[in-house]
């Protein structure tokens, strides 16, 4: 599981979202919708995922 990854991709505008959701879409490095960023498949990265799943979209790599 290490070395596997994911692509994730903003789907969604933050604008609505609940603040606590935006500073994590943000941490992960996400800033303009559309814009992609690869990360390792972790357990932290799969905890983000869940709470911000609604605004992403995840693919392996």
């Amino acid at each position: 599981m290490a070395d596997k990854k994911l692509k994730i991709t903003l789907a969604k505008s933050t604008i609505g979202a609940v603040p606590k959701n935006r500073a994590t879409v943000e941490s992960m490095g996400l800033r303009k919708i559309g814009q992609s960023i690869i990360l390792p498949d972790n357990d932290a990265t799969r905890g983000q995922i869940r709470k911000v799943g609604y605004l992403l979209k995840v693919e392996e790599v």
